[in-house]
């Protein structure tokens, strides 16, 4: 048995890594296509873009693992099924569950390895990764600015036909777009022949140097009827100079730890800790919220403003009956102002209690992904091995349409679970197990019709009743 078990284990392990590189190399192109705005036509240097690359890298593996688990389990059983060894182990006397086990023993393993790099390698990656592209342009400041097309830097958006230099500081056909301050579009562009980029990495203050240009501005009028006119000023310039700060793109070095966490960055116990703090946090703001509204609306308050002439000992039905009529107008309105007041109140703070909440919900799913990776390469083995062993088909070919299929199905419920409940439509741990909820009973399904010889869907059952018509309609000769 020892052997058998080698050589199975072996067969796997050579399908799953060859598998997981596969993927790995498709999803990181994936990634690069999708930050191919932040690396083209900056001039990184290869140690960068390698860098850029790395810190990509561990986010990419709660993507792939799972994937690789199922695509090699189907291919390795279906091959095993299709070369008929699955039939020359069970004339032997050896079932599916036994020629499973030494597989099971190193899902296992993998599950504890992937909820460890989920908890310790992909916050500290995901960490990395947001400061670097948050400070590229510290980095080596030419590169906030690319050749051939426009680039936001502050509040200038701005575009050269061509850099050169040996650090890319001279620039030739210069357009420049500034932003309106009062936030109404760009109503300045500035346009120059050449001009120079002076700037170091220790300074968030990048010197823009114009030669040669002019400076064209749109004017609002004061007047709206005058707005049609569309005024507009106009200068020309031999030597211009703009100072961009960049301190709201560099706020920390790569290698600074000062920067603020956010829930794909944290582990376990920081997870909890920061959970404990915002509940804390929102609870207090509740009850300060409703203290705060139960003294606004207090009767004591309102006797105090307009007391009243008569005292009863129970109130009327007509409450204003016991205020004279030069004061019922002011009891109106100080009670109309008072409940627009605690409307606007409650609905602000509401829309606040709600943006809590969803950050709250985020570290929650945060949480439970990281056991979900883990679970996850369980349930995909489940579902891909007894999936194999019934179709009997292994390759690229059968496997890899029954494999994407499954991915897809399982990709999507999570996302959709974890969508829904980020919102507060669903809890959410069941927003971030409802995938594996789901998908549990197929896997259990699956091993229960492979363990006895049942095929993937029994025809009989769906042809039988059919049968029963067509016999009854033609009935046979006698």
């Amino acid at each position: 048995m020892k052997i058998l078990d080698k050589y199975l284990l072996k067969t796997f392990l050579s399908t799953f890594f060859m598998v997981f590189i596969i993927l790995f190399f498709i999803f990181i192109l994936q990634s690069v296509w999708l930050f191919i705005a932040e690396l083209a036509g900056k001039d990184l240097d290869l140690l960068m873009v390698l860098k850029f690359l790395m810190f990509a890298m561990p986010r990419i593996v709660p993507l792939v693992l799972p994937l690789s688990v199922l695509l090699a389990s189907i291919m390795t059983f279906g091959n095993l099924a299709e070369n008929y060894e699955f039939a020359a182990m069970k004339s032997a006397g050896i079932s599916l569950q036994r020629a499973m086990k030494s597989l099971i023993i190193f899902i296992s393993i993998l599950s504890v390895v992937a909820f460890s790099f989920a908890n310790n390698v992909i916050p500290y990656a995901e960490y990395k990764f947001i400061n670097f592209r948050r400070n590229i342009a510290q980095l080596k400041p030419a590169m906030a600015i690319a050749e051939g097309q426009f680039s936001n830097v502050g509040l200038y958006s701005i575009k050269v036909n061509k850099k050169s230099g040996p650090n890319g500081n001279s620039l030739t056909g210069i357009t420049i777009h500034k932003k309106s301050a009062m936030g109404d579009g760009n109503k300045t562009v500035i346009k120059a022949k050449n001009g120079e980029l002076i700037s170091s990495e220790q300074s968030n203050t990048l010197k823009m140097v114009l030669n040669n240009g002019y400076y064209y501005e749109d004017i609002t009028p004061k007047k709206y009827e005058d707005r049609g006119k569309v005024p507009f000023a106009k200068s020309t310039f031999k030597r211009y100079i703009i100072n961009i700060d960049l301190s709201k793109l560099n706020k920390v070095d790569v290698d600074d730890a000062s920067i603020s966490n956010t829930n794909t960055m944290l582990n376990i116990s920081e997870l909890n800790y920061t959970l404990d703090s915002l509940h804390k946090n929102m609870n207090t703001e509740i009850l300060s919220f409703s203290e705060n509204i139960n003294q606004r609306i207090g009767i004591q308050r309102t006797s105090k403003v307009f007391a009243p002439i008569k005292k009863h000992k129970a109130p009327p039905n007509d409450l204003l009956s016991l205020y004279p009529n030069d004061k019922k107008l002011a009891v109106l309105n100080f009670a109309g102002s008072t409940v627009e007041n605690t409307l606007f109140s409650i609905n602000g703070t509401n829309t606040e209690l709600l943006s809590k909440q969803k950050n709250i919900n985020g570290h929650i799913l945060a949480f439970y992904d990281k056991f979900v990776i883990a679970f996850a390469c369980f349930l995909m083995f489940f579902i891909g091995a007894p999936l194999g062993a019934i179709i009997r088909k292994g390759g690229l070919g059968l496997p890899i349409v029954f494999a994407v299929l499954i991915f897809i199905t399982f990709h999507f419920i999570n996302t959709f679970g974890k969508r829904i409940s980020q919102e507060n439509g669903l809890t959410p741990f069941l927003g971030a197990w409802m995938s594996s909820f789901i998908l549990s009973p197929l896997a259990i399904l699956l091993t229960y019709r492979a363990t006895n010889d049942i095929g993937l869907i029994n025809m009989d059952v769906f042809l039988a009743p059919f049968q029963k018509i067509f016999q009854k309609v033609f009935p046979p000769p006698k």
